[in-house]
């Protein structure tokens, strides 16, 4: 989507890194909270610097504020480990700054984008069993990384106590500095309390699979981005999402095809899932007390607290 006020500075930064970009070219995708992302094709070829060729396409992740970029080091680092060992394709990054995360576009086209009034738009069949098996063939490879290479690397690796014991700790912030509702309180409560919903095991996990992240050609996976969230824990982290779009049908196919290739699961993977999707306003309420931000504050009390807010 276009944001005319964003183009000058946003080509005036690609600039400065040596990317001379075509200004007709430049989309501007809002939908993360940490980076926004563009993409625009190279106007010319440059002498002077090695990044710029003439009618390539390029991603641009400009940080939405400095804590955003923390963790672009380890990301980095994670990038260089992984995309060897998938069959998928990930970001190689050129221009690594302060001000600004570059790379070459990957093959394919996201699931998931928003419109230009901030609405979800679809660019694939969430009933694809197609889709459904290049996820589940994604997440095999990527869960059979050995998670002493990802720490090695610097990400974040916690045992299956440790990744339960995170989880009640950011509960009681969260209810600490919000007011939350009793239902949400008493359900988060069951869950931690609960052995059955958590495994065993703990893996190397992207973080945050859902169409957005995920690059399609004809509903097969071909590339996965921003890995930001990346570490090593609970392996139902990534199937969290799917398991909450996708009709049981596909999610099972996903699953089949994540044992086929070696994946590992329990019997309450899906029920637990639907767990962490209900506590995503914990995350989100961390997330808005880490940037400060009213609005953000606000959009999490509502998260915390439906019923007042809708009183």
């Amino acid at each position: 989507m276009r944001s005319p006020d964003l183009t000058t500075p946003l080509l005036d930064l690609a600039a400065t890194h040596g990317l001379d970009l075509d200004p007709s070219t430049l989309s501007i995708n809002e939908m993360g909270l940490d980076f926004r992302v563009a993409l625009a094709t190279t106007a010319s070829s440059s002498a002077t610097s090695p990044n710029d060729s003439a009618g390539e396409r390029w991603v641009l992740r400009v940080p939405r504020r400095p804590d955003a970029l923390k963790r672009a080091e380890v990301e980095s680092r994670l990038l260089d480990l992984v995309g060897p060992q998938l069959s998928v394709a990930v970001p190689q990054w050129r221009v690594q700054a302060t001000d600004l995360i570059a790379y070459p576009a990957l093959p394919g086209d996201p699931g998931l984008t928003l419109d230009p009034d901030g609405a979800p738009v679809w660019h694939l069949d969430v009933t694809s069993e197609r889709y459904a098996r290049s996820l589940g063939a994604f997440l095999a490879e990527l869960h059979a990384i050995d998670p002493a290479e990802a720490a090695a690397a610097g990400v974040e690796v916690r045992d299956p106590d440790q990744v339960r014991t995170q989880w009640a700790q950011d509960i009681a912030q969260v209810g600490a500095e919000f007011e939350v509702s009793t239902a949400l309180q008493d359900r988060w409560s069951a869950w931690l309390a609960e052995d059955s919903f958590w495994p065993e095991f703990s893996v190397v996990t992207h973080g945050e699979v859902y169409p957005a992240h995920t690059l399609v050609v004809d509903e097969e996976i071909t590339a996965v981005l921003d890995w930001t969230t990346a570490s090593v824990g609970d392996p139902a982290k990534d199937f969290a999402i799917h398991h909450a779009v996708v009709p049981p049908e596909e999610f099972a196919a996903t699953l089949d095809e994540y044992v086929r290739r070696g994946g590992r699961i329990w019997p309450r993977l899906g029920e637990h899932g639907a767990e962490i999707m209900a506590a995503g306003p914990v995350a989100y309420g961390l997330f808005a007390l880490q940037s400060g931000v009213a609005e953000h504050r606000q959009a999490a009390q509502a998260q915390l607290n439906p019923d007042a807010a809708a009183g």
